[in-house]
């Protein structure tokens, strides 16, 4: 009895000091607003803890609706992270409401950010328009697909997390460093697979991914930009087809889950194909690699679909 005694104490001590690193581990709490930027949170706090997203997978950041558990969420994380209103337009109603600390990436110092120019497309005809969400002069927002700017809020996000749990401080610093190397070694592979197609005219129906075109050295050549609420007249129809005409074989890539719905009857018949380009990667696990999972994907679709042509 003497020796369960002594030991008892020493034992109270041990089952302390693991509730007290455990509930350390389980303190701070991180949202962020979409699946890229959860995919960067996931890298830098790998080995400590998972971070949750806001927006399912499918669902559009440009106009989501909150229901009331999203709004629960939103109020009672400790780190939460989102682009910005030229994104999420949803949200900043409800931020309004958080006392706790409320990241717009698109703010970072050091992001390197573009804007839809007036310019940055031909204007032939009525069928290469800009992107109806993007007005010229306004934000491009999708600023997660440049590794540049992915960075930039990697650093943000583990000095955030360092600050929030010192006693990981070192963990989030390293696995920044880390993801960072990893970016390197993305980027590499990226030029090299993205170079045969350097040239090759493809068309989009969102104009999300300048940033990651201007990376690389590619540029598509126009945008059939179509209001998901509204059917395009058939002369409008008409001129998206003669553009596609005059390219001959080329790809027009939407993004998932859905497929405009005049995308079958635009091709038909042309040497045309039509295939998906994933900016937001929303089935992606959050793991210390998804990040460069959901880019290299990318770059593997869009050059996969050209090759084939």
């Amino acid at each position: 009895m003497v020796i369960v005694s002594r030991l008892f104490p020493v034992f109270v001590v041990f089952v302390t000091s693991l509730f007290i690193a455990s509930a350390a581990q389980a303190e701070v709490k991180v949202l962020t607003s979409i699946k890229p930027l959860q995919l960067i949170a996931a890298a830098v706090q790998d080995g400590v803890a998972v971070p949750e997203v806001l927006l399912p997978p499918g669902a559009s950041p440009h106009n989501y609706a909150l229901r009331p558990s999203d709004v629960r969420r939103v109020q009672s994380v400790d780190l939460l992270y989102w682009i910005g209103p030229d994104m999420e337009s949803f949200l900043p109603r409800v931020l309004k409401g958080r006392t706790a600390a409320t990241v717009a990436v698109q703010d970072l110092p050091g992001m390197k950010l573009r804007r839809f120019a007036e310019d940055s497309h031909s204007h032939a005809d009525e069928a290469d328009e800009h992107d109806h969400d993007h007005r010229p002069g306004s934000l491009d927002a999708h600023l997660w697909l440049s590794t540049v700017n992915a960075r930039v809020i990697a650093a943000r996000m583990a000095a955030d997390l360092a600050a929030a749990d010192p006693a990981n401080a070192a963990r989030y610093q390293s696995n920044a460093k880390a993801f960072e190397e990893r970016l390197d070694a993305l980027d590499a592979r990226l030029k090299a697979r993205l170079a045969p197609i350097d040239g090759k005219p493809y068309f989009v129906f969102h104009e999300a991914f300048d940033y990651f075109e201007d990376a690389y050295g590619l540029k598509h050549t126009g945008v059939f930009s179509v209001a998901a609420e509204v059917q395009p007249g058939a002369q409008h129809v008409a001129a998206m087809r003669t553009r596609l005409q005059e390219v001959g074989k080329t790809c027009v890539f939407s993004e998932p889950p859905l497929r405009p719905r005049l995308a079958e009857t635009l091709v038909s018949g042309l040497p045309v194909k039509l295939a998906e380009l994933d900016a937001l990667g929303g089935y992606t696990p959050a793991t210390a690699q998804g990040y460069e999972q959901v880019l290299e994907k990318l770059g593997n679709d869009l050059a996969g679909c050209l090759e084939s042509l």
